[in-house]
């Protein structure tokens, strides 16, 4: 609120024309006063006739709503969300399904293969396969513009794994066997900068990838995947749902037979997967599982095959297709993987 005053209460000798901003409502409550003085003897009358006081006063009183207005600019400017560059973050968000198929190969021409042909992300499978990040890093820079995201299963939730991955361009960290708080605290923090985490910065092919102001927005777009595997980590997924910074826990379908010892749709198997589907989505947290669990309340983040059996389905579908007349592709048009 701006009050205008004037005043011949002397102050210190002089005389004083002002006026002052009442903030008190806002989240910093504060008065900031402004004034004219002059000297006592002649008053401020004796400098100004009316006429020109009310032109003084009209102007201070439009600095200050030149000064509220340039603070209301400048708190919109700070709030303004982070560009979103990664589009399987933005689905999450908006509460839709995803598909990733899964890369065992280093062939890049695979991997751009498998990366247009519309899954939301790629699980590029290093727990386990022989990829190395030198492999990965090759792929992702081959197929860099494809419209799925690159998804890294590190080993295991250590520094050197979630860095490496994070500065080749991985825009996913998918962490397996969570069985502890430690570990999925863990995945938060060598995947996001400081103050959310504790991702030392680098050199990497992240800013060719994903932009100069990748450093600023980096957290926003990084997704976070725990995968609770076994019955150990079933008893404390309460605590791993609670670790701020996890966008989806993974319910590990084949690893919770192999530790528990039993089989799906056993009792004993459902109950621990359900524990894990009531826990997720108690904690407003994304529910993962294998594609083939698309049917099952609750799970919208999946895992697809690999590309050895996509191949193979594809050469079926090719073989039992219907004869009928076409125009022949000509070799070298177009690129192998498509790219």
């Amino acid at each position: 609120m701006l009050a205008v005053f004037h005043s011949r209460r002397k102050l210190k000798g002089k005389q004083s024309l002002g006026f002052s901003v009442d903030r008190s409502k806002e989240k910093k409550p504060m008065r900031t006063r402004y004034s004219l003085s002059f000297p006592a003897a002649k008053g401020v009358w004796a400098h100004f006739p009316a006429i020109g006081v009310t032109a003084i006063l009209v102007a201070l009183t439009w600095i200050v709503l030149g000064e509220a207005q340039l603070g209301k600019a400048q708190a919109q400017q700070q709030k303004a969300p982070a560009r979103i560059f990664n589009t399987a973050k933005q689905k999450l968000r908006e509460g839709k399904m995803l598909v990733g198929a899964t890369v065992f190969s280093p062939d890049p021409n695979i991997y751009c293969a498998t990366a247009n042909t519309g899954y939301d992300y790629l699980w590029i499978e290093m727990q386990h396969s022989p990829l190395t990040f030198e492999d990965v890093a090759k792929m992702i820079w081959a197929c860099r513009g494809a419209s799925a995201m690159p998804f890294i299963r590190v080993p295991d939730a250590t520094e050197g794994d979630i860095q490496k991955a994070t500065d080749i361009g991985a825009v996913g960290i998918i962490v397996p066997t969570v069985d502890t708080v430690e570990k999925a605290q863990a995945a938060v923090k060598w995947s996001k900068y400081p103050p959310e985490g504790r991702r030392s910065q680098g050199n990497g092919q992240y800013g060719a990838l994903w932009g100069s102001d990748y450093r600023q927005i980096a957290n926003e777009n990084m997704v976070v995947v725990v995968m609770i595997e076994t019955p150990i980590g079933v008893e404390n997924a309460e605590k791993i749902a609670s670790v701020p910074g996890i966008d989806v826990i993974f319910a590990a379908s084949t690893d919770l037979g192999n530790f528990s010892g039993h089989r799906q749709g056993e009792k004993e198997y459902e109950a621990l997967v359900t524990r894990i589907h009531d826990v997720t989505l108690q904690h407003g947290i994304r529910l993962g599982g294998p594609q083939a669990w698309k049917g099952r309340p609750g799970f919208t983040f999946f895992q697809g095959p690999g590309e050895t059996q996509l191949i193979e389905a594809g050469a079926k579908v090719n073989l039992s297709a219907p004869a009928r007349p076409a125009v022949a592709p000509v070799e070298g048009d177009k690129p192998p993987g498509g790219h």
